[in-house]
């Protein structure tokens, strides 16, 4: 991946026909808010408090400093990146599963960053908003190519959500064995990893990306947030679970109680439906048609990432969604227009048992 190489094809101009929902998608849709209401319902239930449906357990959360680089060329040079700015942003780490669950249950990391004071015309929805959100995972395409097949995966998820945590660590060790042996002849399972095989590495080394498609602003983008400097060196680093259950944050606190961390925001444009496809989630655009360029950069300083003010005010007092932004950066794709509705059906779940209301910042 590189952060400076030159598009070596012209982008695909979007157009909206690209688009094509399944005749299904409003009642899979129907069916994936309430899978997602029923995990809510039963981790409520088990712990008195009312976590998010997936990515329930924060492991940090930050302030930081976005800036858009100038000079972008006009391909690049659309939407928030026309023109060179900085907005203060939050971010927020997180595991997938609907459970809290000990770290020794190796799943899947993401990183929701909430960039604020963004000017421009907004998402339905977004209206009276002025941030911008981007949602992103550890690994560079969905799990399932369609919401549909998406919808059976999560069922299985319902199913065993606050159930035989025990069981659970042993099958998340298993699929880490067995993701290292797929690994070590070349390839990589999003199955395997999903079970639990996630390497128990620093989630401060990871490479994030959206996995699925946006608008941007005449074309369409995956985008990604790589690691520079201080951070990259944690890029695989290992971290040890057996005696700490939040062995994540453990190590996010100990990093930022003295250093901060800088990453790159990279952009990588559609310059093939054939092999970029929008509506299936599951492929992995090729890099060698279209390599992720650095737009921005997102900086932190050192600071507290799990003081009680700000697990209160932006792991419980905010939601992130795709849906939070610019109409120029609209979510593409039917994992991304399912993503619409379950999540405001699962922050309005927060807010209601919690009681406490879900806003936008309109200023840090």
């Amino acid at each position: 991946m590189s952060g400076q190489m030159p598009l070596p094809n012209p982008p695909v101009r979007f157009a909206p026909a690209m688009e094509v929902p399944a005749g299904n998608e409003a009642e899979i849709n129907r069916a994936l808010i309430d899978t997602m209401g029923k995990i809510s319902q039963t981790t409520l239930e088990h712990s008195g408090h009312a976590t998010r449906s997936v990515h329930a357990k924060s492991h940090g959360v930050l302030r930081g400093e976005f800036t858009v680089l100038d000079a972008l060329p006009p391909a690049l040079a659309q939407g928030l990146f026309a023109s060179p700015g900085r907005y203060d942003a939050i971010l927020r780490f997180s595991t997938i599963p609907g459970d809290i669950l000990d770290d020794s249950v190796s799943t899947p990391r993401g990183l929701a960053v909430k960039l604020v004071g963004v000017p421009g015309a907004r998402l339905t929805g977004s209206e009276a908003d002025s941030t911008q959100d981007f949602i992103m995972v550890n690994g560079p395409a969905f799990t399932a190519p369609t919401p549909e097949k998406f919808l059976g995966s999560l069922k299985t998820l319902a199913a065993t959500t606050d159930h035989a945590e025990g069981l659970k660590k042993v099958v998340s060790a298993v699929a880490r064995g067995a993701e290292a042996v797929i690994e070590a002849f070349g390839g990589k399972s999003a199955t395997i990893t999903t079970m639990g095989g996630q390497k128990q590495t620093h989630i401060l080394g990871e490479t994030f990306y959206s996995q699925v498609p946006i608008l941007y602003g005449d074309h369409i983008a995956k985008v990604s947030l790589v690691p520079v400097g201080d951070l990259a060196t944690l890029t695989g680093a290992p971290i040890h679970t057996a005696d700490d259950p939040n062995a994540l944050r453990t190590a996010v606190s100990q990093h930022y109680a003295t250093s901060g961390g800088e990453w790159e925001f990279r952009v990588q444009l559609c310059t093939d439906l054939e092999t970029m496809p929008i509506e299936d989630a599951s492929v992995v655009w090729p890099e060698d048609q279209s390599p992720y360029v650095t737009v921005a950069t997102l900086r932190t300083a050192a600071q507290e990432s799990w003081s009680p003010e700000a697990v209160a005010a932006y792991d419980e007092g905010l939601s992130f969604s795709p849906w939070h932004g610019l109409a120029a950066h609209r979510p593409l794709g039917g994992v991304m227009r399912a993503r619409n509705s379950t999540y405001v059906s699962s922050a309005e779940f927060r807010s209601r048992h919690n009681g406490c209301p879900i806003h936008e910042p309109k200023s840090l």
